[in-house]
């Protein structure tokens, strides 16, 4: 038997059948870094090496930079893909394919997915890792599991044996500590026309803030967002302020928005869940912003297993600003051309709506890749359990900062042929400021007034 498949079968077999219990034991945690990734993920290669190992990822001892506008370079311009998913042929790949996926190609004949060679580019800060190995030792899931107990900074359960605790890993992923983005979230519509809405978000982890995170004025907070949007007229001055918790349900997220008719700031308690996000076009809802965000206390949460499967990776091609919004979107999707998928190892984590609970998801079904914690495809089924929207995170590395993000996430809807992609900046000057010097004072309700001003 080959020894990587062995390897990553014994360690899958172990994290699945090991106790529901958050921390680990010294032992399990010594694997971070050796059989494992520092992040937790299986650091072999697969059985035919179509997976590679990780072998450090892309971190800014690569001598590679980012242009000044944030946009790091293409570090592989001359990759071809190693063939193309059609509608023709998707049947060929589909154990490697989520449900919502093949629903894409049945619902769009010229949609297409190209395949690349898979890099495992992934990298962060060793501080970062180091608060990680401690974390798998220390952090425990509290409120139900809806908080978290003795918990720094990213990813507190690298060795996870829940769906609950996966979906923390991706809710505390690691996204650079503080930083300014200026992007756009253009619907797309059934003729593939659409508006771009432009606006640029702060934010901070309080671990990145000026003077570091203070026990008694950060008590809970997870981190702060400030958005404002600058474009079209119909949506300009508006602004949206969050202080997003620990513990959501113990302690609620505290929301603010600015009102450009009132000119005043007031409290927005409904800026969570199934709430309609503002400049979506019903596409998409407050906690599918960031593919998944805020408190899990409305679903069940059930650990399926690990895979493998096709899922956006470095794609840096949709940082290109020799294309235009028009380059990039077409009717039903984006794209396909200066798309890349690769193939990584997912964990696949079913989220099913608790009776007597509200949501217009009644099921979920998350694939998080295995290296970032970050949710690659999200297949979503309303009330009815009947297949209704995809969600595909398109990742990339920021090398030169030791993070990883979106280069932009689509949200498409199967009944309507509509979708919505956040996160592009072709057509704007600038993208990424990272290591912004925020303070608390920044994310206050008189900033965000000045702000809207």
């Amino acid at each position: 038997m080959n020894n990587k498949l062995t390897t990553a079968s014994l360690l899958l077999l172990s994290v699945l059948t090991s106790q529901a219990m958050a921390k680990v034991s010294s032992e399990q945690a010594a694997k971070l870094g050796n059989e494992l990734t520092p992040t937790g993920a299986i650091q072999a290669a697969n059985a035919d090496n179509s997976i590679p190992a990780w072998t450090g990822g892309l971190n800014s001892t690569s001598g590679l930079k980012s242009k000044d506008a944030g946009r790091p370079d293409n570090p592989f311009p001359d990759e071809k893909p190693l063939f193309v998913i059609t509608s023709t042929n998707a049947k060929q790949y589909k154990d490697k394919l989520t449900p919502g996926q093949l629903a894409m190609f049945a619902k769009h004949p010229d949609y297409t997915m190209p395949i690349y060679k898979t890099h495992r580019s992934a990298a962060m800060p060793q501080a970062i890792y180091d608060h990680i190995k401690q974390n798998a030792t220390s952090s425990e899931l509290v409120e139900g599991g809806n908080g978290l107990a003795n918990f720094n900074t990213a990813i507190p359960f690298p060795i996870p044996s829940t769906g609950m605790e996966v979906i923390w890993n991706h809710l505390t992923r690691y996204r650079g500590g503080a930083a300014k983005r200026f992007n756009t979230a253009i619907p797309v519509q059934t003729n593939g026309s659409f508006t771009p809405i432009i606006a640029n978000d702060t934010f901070a982890w309080p671990e990145f803030l000026v003077g570091g995170r203070d026990a008694a004025k950060d008590d809970n907070i997870l981190f702060y967002y400030l958005q404002k949007i600058t474009a079209p007229a119909l949506y300009t001055g508006s602004a949206l302020m969050v202080h997003d918790t620990i513990d959501q349900v113990k302690d609620s997220r505290r929301a603010w928005v600015y009102n450009t008719g009132q000119r005043r700031v007031r409290r927005a308690p409904n800026v969570a869940y199934d709430a309609p996000s503002v400049g979506t076009d019903g596409l998409r809802v407050t906690d599918d912003y960031d593919m998944y965000n805020g408190a899990p206390n409305r679903y069940h949460w059930k650990l399926i297993s690990k895979q493998e499967l096709y899922i956006p990776y470095n794609a840096y091609k949709l940082l290109d600003t020799n294309l235009s919004y028009d380059d990039i979107i077409d009717k039903g999707h984006m794209n396909g051309k200066h798309l890349r998928y690769e193939l990584h190892r997912v964990w696949k984590v079913e989220a099913t709506l608790k009776d007597k609970l509200r949501h217009i998801y009644g099921k979920r079904t998350f694939y998080i890749d295995e290296d970032t914690w970050q949710a690659a495809v999200i297949d979503k089924y309303d009330g009815r359990g009947d297949l209704w929207r995809v969600a595909e995170a398109h990742t990339i590395q920021f090398y030169d900062v030791d993070a990883t993000w979106m280069a932009t996430e689509v949200n498409f809807d199967l009944n309507s042929g509509r979708y919505i992609v956040t996160g592009l900046s072709n057509e704007e000057p600038k993208y990424m400021q990272w290591g912004i010097k925020a303070k608390r004072k920044d994310f206050s309700t008189s900033a965000l007034r000045r702000l809207g001003r």
